[in-house]
């Protein structure tokens, strides 16, 4: 590893952390022009963030060190799995570190720990919450696990790069396998980052609730770092998603290459964002109680996608 590409893997994963609190705001910014209001502007998240760092934590007498440091480990999670993804490259350094599976037990870490410091203070709330992270974690892992073998099935590995260059080498058409896991993967994108249909991330309903639930106890950074950790999931997802289903336009060296992909891959998480809005104005809150239902239908097509490739090699 030289220093030109460790200095590259450093400016792609400070992008990625700077970039994830806009492309919230754009995926809001979004909604409001489809619902026919103003938004906040893409801005506002900085600003949120901005301000809750300067504030004083307030935390509960019962706290334990768990709940301090659950923050910083879901952030740095997120970090080190936008470290892991191909965002600008297939050749970046921390990329070829780690596998698909290595991935989604980052995104299990930071779950886990949030979970936990929910229920360390011993609120009702924060208890319910943090049984209805796991339930829809132990549901959408299993499908995202399902899409990544699908796609290890044509690179042959499960490094994301080696998969993204597998599906770049393929002539350009519709695989039946792919779109299979496509649709699944976008189902598992929304459980994870409690997004409609699963969850609403705006509300603040306790019969509802799920992610908002467990963070109803956090301030100042704390709060800060769990929203920040929060967007930067929802970014890492995308990008997982254009690496595995639109890896078109992505370099395989370090260098000049990264700064023409940059608008690319802007405008792929335009898209993205738009078409999170679209569908998320389109669709209603379900019950929690249909989410295992939701997962399931995801979990069924990652796998039917899984045999398409084994039985018919489509």
């Amino acid at each position: 590893m030289n220093a030109a590409n460790l200095l590259a893997q450093i400016v792609v994963v400070a992008l990625a952390v700077a970039a994830a609190p806009l492309f919230m705001a754009w995926v809001g910014q979004c909604r409001a022009w489809l619902a026919n209001r103003r938004g906040p502007g893409l801005l506002q998240p900085y600003r949120v963030l901005r301000k809750l760092f300067h504030k004083d934590a307030v935390l509960a007498t019962r706290a334990s060190s768990l709940f301090r440091i659950a923050p910083y480990v879901q952030f740095g999670a997120m970090a080190c799995a936008a470290a892991i993804i191909p965002l600008l490259g297939t050749d970046l350094p921390f990329a070829t570190a780690a596998d698909a599976i290595a991935l989604v037990g980052l995104f299990a870490v930071a779950r886990v720990f949030l979970a936990l410091a929910a229920m360390d203070i011993g609120t009702a709330f924060g208890s319910l919450g943090a049984r209805r992270e796991m339930l829809v974690g132990f549901l959408a892992e299993p499908a995202l696990l399902m899409v990544f073998f699908t796609a290890s099935l044509i690179a042959h590995g499960t490094a994301l790069p080696a998969m993204a260059t597998a599906i770049t080498g393929h002539p350009l058409a519709i695989y039946p396998s792919l779109a299979f896991a496509a649709v699944a993967f976008l189902m598992v994108l929304l459980a994870e980052n409690a997004r409609i249909p699963v969850d609403n991330p705006a509300t603040h309903l306790e019969l509802t609730m799920i992610h908002e639930a467990m963070v109803l106890e956090y301030s100042a950074r704390h709060l800060a770092l769990i929203e920040w950790s929060a967007a930067l999931k929802l970014f890492n997802y995308c990008a997982i998603g254009f690496a595995l289903f639109l890896p078109w336009g992505l370099p395989d060296r370090v260098g000049s290459g990264m700064l023409a992909a940059l608008p690319v891959v802007a405008l792929k998480f335009a898209a993205a964002g738009a078409g999170l809005a679209l569908l998320e104005t389109v669709s209603a809150k379900m019950r929690i109680f249909r989410a295992p239902e939701f997962l399931a239908t995801a979990f069924l097509l990652a796998v039917l996608g899984l045999l398409v490739r084994l039985l018919l090699g489509s």
